[in-house]
């Protein structure tokens, strides 16, 4: 149940154990290092156009290996070393790379911090706009990790002509759910927009970087800026059985088969917040309009990492996470982060979104291992009930 894990369909994961595994790219399509690979440019001009079309941006660099280095590229392309970014706080629900002082992003350039307010856990976006001017970024981030409300990219857009900033739109979490057409899109308002391939769009573990038509008529050397960012800037030979298996996962969240997954994905998100708030859970910002939520357990007398523990007991396997303004550290921090992608995706619907609230309760409320492994039992029958690969 961590939100950003999910199952990845068999025909998905083929290609990933391909003989594409086997063969240098360094360069790209019709600009290669290494010869042989005229049907390694087809497959990854097909990932190009496919990502092109589902998320209606004018340039696709699909050759990151995951996120994060997806990310620093767009830091690589559009800042110097010392210049001021801003992005959310990582307490707050942001992520490593929107500044944090422990990851290059904090170290290499100037870090500033937006957050969510203590009465409401949302996003004050006037308190964001006085930030934004008062420190003038050059570039701003808008993405999250453990924010379960939609995010407000029009607002974001507003905010960031206000100093000629850069907007780059980290979608990591909710790309599925923004190609399945239940979260607002940014490819209408972001500059640039960065995406992992796995989580809600259910796809092998890569990246991706999209370049707007808005993005271009700001910058119109934006896609080669962002290109010689990852290669050569960042990267070597990419990862071609990767990007089969990207433009795979693509084709499939293209269909309206896949718009459904995403919507019951919300809805069973939903529905497990409601029955976690109705057994007196207290969630941050009180629901969820995505795929997770975040639960503070301070109320509950036990900490993240502890519900974390023996939950996996019990055969539910979540993550510990900071809380808003939470006064414990990181590595024990006061809540869990659990979300419904995976366990939508083997083809749970409320039904079992209220037993699983259930299982969840006995656990934390007796908080002993052997409610756990009592627990445990029920776990695995409803489990052999969805297998993974049905």
């Amino acid at each position: 149940m961590i939100p950003s894990e999910n199952h990845t369909p068999p025909e998905i994961l083929f290609p990933l154990s391909s003989i594409l595994s086997d063969k240098y790219a360094e360069g790209y399509p019709g600009r290669r290092y290494y010869g042989g690979n005229e049907v390694v440019d087809e497959i990854e001009n097909l990932c190009v156009e496919r990502a092109k079309d589902l998320f209606k941006v004018s340039h696709v660099n699909v050759q990151p290996y995951s996120g994060s280095p997806a990310n620093q590229a767009v830091y690589f392309a559009l800042l110097s070393p010392g210049e001021k970014v801003m992005g959310m706080d990582l307490q707050m629900g942001g992520h490593l790379t929107h500044g944090s002082k422990v990851n290059f992003s904090g170290k290499y350039y100037k870090s500033v911090s937006y957050g969510v307010e203590e009465e409401t856990g949302r996003i004050d976006h006037d308190k964001v706009e006085r930030l934004v001017k008062e420190e003038k970024p050059k570039m701003i981030l808008v993405g999250t990790t453990a924010y379960p409300r939609l995010l407000n990219f029009k607002k974001f857009r507003e905010i960031a002509d206000s100093v000629g900033a850069y907007l780059c739109a980290d979608i990591a979490h909710i790309a599925g759910l923004v190609a399945g057409g239940v979260h607002p899109s940014p490819g209408r308002y972001a500059d640039v927009v960065t995406t992992t391939t796995h989580k809600t769009l259910r796809g092998p573990r890569g990246g991706m970087i999209m370049v707007t038509k808005r993005g271009i008529k700001k910058d119109k050397k934006l896609p080669e800026k962002i290109d010689k960012a990852v290669f050569p800037g960042l990267q070597g030979g990419p990862h071609e059985n990767e990007i089969a298996g990207i433009a795979a996962c693509l084709k499939e969240a293209s269909k309206k088969s896949f718009a459904k997954y995403a919507e019951r994905v919300v809805k069973n998100s939903k529905c497990l917040a409601r029955e976690l708030k109705e057994r007196d859970f207290n969630l941050v910002s009180g629901g969820t309009d995505n795929h997770l939520m975040l639960i503070d357990l301070r109320e509950k007398g036990i900490s993240g990492k502890e519900a974390q523990k023996l939950l996996d007991e019990a055969g539910i396997t979540v993550n510990m996470n900071a809380i808003p303004f939470d006064p414990k550290p990181p590595y024990n921090p006061s809540g869990i982060r659990l979300g419904t992608p995976a366990i939508t995706t083997r083809g749970m619907g409320e039904r079992e979104m209220k037993k699983i609230a259930e299982f969840i309760t006995e656990v934390i409320e007796k908080n002993s291992k052997k409610e756990a492994r009592r627990v445990k039992k029920e776990v695995k029958k409803l489990c052999k009930k969805f297998p993974i690969y049905s």
